[in-house]
Protein backbone atom coordinates (compact mmCIF):
# COMPACT_ATOMS: atom_id res chain seq x y z
CA UNK A 1 0.00 0.00 0.00
CA UNK A 2 3.13 2.59 0.68
CA UNK A 3 3.97 1.95 -3.13
CA UNK A 4 0.19 3.03 -4.16
CA UNK A 5 0.54 5.82 -2.09
CA UNK A 6 3.64 6.98 -3.53
CA UNK A 7 2.28 6.24 -6.99
CA UNK A 8 -0.97 8.00 -6.56
CA UNK A 9 1.00 10.94 -4.66
CA UNK A 10 3.51 11.58 -7.18
CA UNK A 11 0.72 11.16 -9.85
CA UNK A 12 -1.37 13.93 -8.28
CA UNK A 13 1.72 16.50 -7.86
CA UNK A 14 2.91 15.75 -10.89
CA UNK A 15 -0.72 16.68 -12.37
CA UNK A 16 -0.93 20.30 -10.45
CA UNK A 17 2.29 20.60 -11.27
CA UNK A 18 2.30 20.75 -14.53
CA UNK A 19 -1.13 22.55 -14.44
CA UNK A 20 -0.10 25.46 -12.88
CA UNK A 21 3.46 25.83 -14.73
CA UNK A 22 1.60 25.72 -18.15
CA UNK A 23 -0.51 28.29 -16.48
CA UNK A 24 1.91 30.71 -15.48
CA UNK A 25 4.27 30.06 -18.83
CA UNK A 26 1.00 30.15 -21.05
CA UNK A 27 2.56 27.08 -22.46
CA UNK A 28 -0.67 25.67 -24.13
CA UNK A 29 -2.87 27.99 -26.25
CA UNK A 30 -6.37 28.60 -24.43
CA UNK A 31 -8.99 26.53 -26.35
CA UNK A 32 -11.96 28.33 -27.65
CA UNK A 33 -14.99 28.34 -24.92
CA UNK A 34 -18.57 28.41 -25.65
CA UNK A 35 -21.57 28.90 -23.48
CA UNK A 36 -21.61 28.46 -19.63
CA UNK A 37 -18.38 27.48 -19.81
CA UNK A 38 -17.09 30.48 -21.72
CA UNK A 39 -19.50 32.86 -19.27
CA UNK A 40 -17.54 30.89 -16.30
CA UNK A 41 -14.06 31.38 -17.51
CA UNK A 42 -14.69 35.53 -18.53
CA UNK A 43 -16.13 35.86 -14.64
CA UNK A 44 -13.07 34.16 -13.34
CA UNK A 45 -10.32 36.04 -15.76
CA UNK A 46 -12.50 38.99 -14.58
CA UNK A 47 -12.01 38.50 -10.90
CA UNK A 48 -7.76 39.56 -11.35
CA UNK A 49 -6.63 37.28 -8.68
CA UNK A 50 -8.37 34.29 -8.22
CA UNK A 51 -6.83 32.17 -11.14
CA UNK A 52 -3.67 33.01 -10.38
CA UNK A 53 -4.71 32.49 -6.80
CA UNK A 54 -5.64 28.75 -6.94
CA UNK A 55 -2.63 28.34 -9.50
CA UNK A 56 -0.11 29.43 -6.70
CA UNK A 57 -2.00 27.01 -4.59
CA UNK A 58 -1.69 24.42 -7.06
CA UNK A 59 2.08 24.95 -7.51
CA UNK A 60 2.85 24.53 -3.91
CA UNK A 61 0.74 21.38 -3.20
CA UNK A 62 1.98 19.74 -6.26
CA UNK A 63 5.30 20.40 -5.15
CA UNK A 64 4.33 19.08 -1.46
CA UNK A 65 3.15 16.02 -3.27
CA UNK A 66 6.07 15.15 -5.36
CA UNK A 67 8.31 15.71 -2.52
CA UNK A 68 6.30 14.08 -0.17
CA UNK A 69 6.92 16.50 2.41
CA UNK A 70 3.70 18.18 4.24
CA UNK A 71 1.44 15.68 2.09
CA UNK A 72 -1.38 15.91 4.97
CA UNK A 73 -1.93 20.03 5.00
CA UNK A 74 -1.63 19.94 1.21
CA UNK A 75 -4.07 17.49 0.49
CA UNK A 76 -5.96 19.61 3.01
CA UNK A 77 -5.15 22.75 1.48
CA UNK A 78 -5.93 21.65 -2.45
CA UNK A 79 -9.47 19.93 -1.51
CA UNK A 80 -11.49 23.19 -2.37
CA UNK A 81 -10.04 23.27 -5.36
CA UNK A 82 -10.49 19.88 -6.34
CA UNK A 83 -14.19 20.02 -5.68
CA UNK A 84 -14.61 23.04 -7.98
CA UNK A 85 -12.20 21.20 -10.65
CA UNK A 86 -15.54 17.99 -9.90
CA UNK A 87 -17.93 21.06 -9.64
CA UNK A 88 -17.24 22.24 -12.93
CA UNK A 89 -16.50 19.27 -15.08
CA UNK A 90 -20.19 18.15 -13.51
CA UNK A 91 -22.11 20.89 -14.88
CA UNK A 92 -19.80 22.32 -17.29
CA UNK A 93 -17.44 20.54 -18.91
CA UNK A 94 -18.40 16.80 -18.64
CA UNK A 95 -15.64 16.22 -21.21
CA UNK A 96 -12.92 16.09 -18.20
CA UNK A 97 -15.14 14.43 -15.78
CA UNK A 98 -12.46 11.78 -15.90
CA UNK A 99 -9.96 13.58 -15.17
CA UNK A 100 -11.81 15.30 -12.19
CA UNK A 101 -12.74 12.05 -10.50
CA UNK A 102 -8.22 10.83 -10.35
CA UNK A 103 -8.06 14.09 -8.92
CA UNK A 104 -10.83 14.23 -6.09
CA UNK A 105 -10.34 9.95 -5.44
CA UNK A 106 -6.65 10.23 -5.64
CA UNK A 107 -6.83 12.91 -3.31
CA UNK A 108 -9.17 10.96 -0.93
CA UNK A 109 -6.95 8.19 -0.58
CA UNK A 110 -4.40 10.38 0.41
CA UNK A 111 -6.29 12.01 3.05
CA UNK A 112 -7.44 8.54 4.55
CA UNK A 113 -3.87 7.10 4.17
CA UNK A 114 -2.44 10.52 6.25
CA UNK A 115 -5.89 10.13 8.46
CA UNK A 116 -3.86 10.03 12.11
CA UNK A 117 -2.46 13.52 10.83
CA UNK A 118 -5.63 14.77 11.13
CA UNK A 119 -7.31 13.32 14.37
CA UNK A 120 -6.64 16.78 16.24
CA UNK A 121 -9.04 18.21 13.85
CA UNK A 122 -11.78 16.21 15.09
CA UNK A 123 -11.08 15.73 18.75
CA UNK A 124 -13.61 17.00 21.22
CA UNK A 125 -11.44 18.57 24.50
Amino acid sequence: MKIATIIVRVLLGALFLISSVTYFLNLVPQPELTGAMKTFNEGLDASFYLMPSVKVIELVCGIAFISGRFVPLASVLIFPIVVNIVGVHVFLAPEGLPVAIFVLTANLFLAYRKRDHYKGLFSIN
